[in-house]
């Protein structure tokens, strides 16, 4: 299988995950990296008017994680620990998440996130380590 075909595979997984019914997210994968984007609605404010925190913490893990899945054609990486940053609040436009690997050895990947507002402004950022988990990438919903 070609990096291409691998990376089309994650997007078509990404996609197919019934969680981003409710985001309805675009991704773009390269190697080491991940881009994601989803368009801001007032479903995802807590009760003071702005984006909830947990929409934060899936941009960053999301991006992290198809980063890290980019360099693993064979499982499916799972998140074993995620610190999350709020750094700015943001209540509408686009958010924009950059995930990327930033060291890997045998067992572990170590993938840092920043996200985006509109303007381009950072509003948050995390870091992760992700493991290969038990379950082949082919008998993932929708890596087809």
């Amino acid at each position: 299988m070609t990096e291409k075909s691998h990376f089309e595979k994650l997007k078509s997984m990404y996609a197919a995950a019934p969680i981003n019914k409710i985001y309805s997210p675009v991704m773009d994968v390269s190697k080491g990296e991940a881009v994601i984007e989803i368009e801001l609605s007032e479903q995802y404010h807590h009760s003071a008017g702005g984006v909830h925190g947990s929409v934060y913490f899936k941009m960053l893990d999301d991006s992290a994680f198809f980063a890290a899945n980019s360099l693993e054609n064979e499982f499916f990486v799972l998140t074993t620990s995620f610190t999350t940053y709020i750094t700015r609040p943001v209540a509408s436009g686009k958010m924009k998440a950059i995930g990327k690997v930033v060291n890997k050895n045998k067992t572990q990947f170590i993938a840092e996130s920043v996200v985006y507002d509109t303007d381009g402004r950072e509003i948050g950022r995390g870091n992760g380590i992700f493991v290969r988990g038990k379950l082949p990438l082919v008998d993932a919903t929708g890596y087809a």
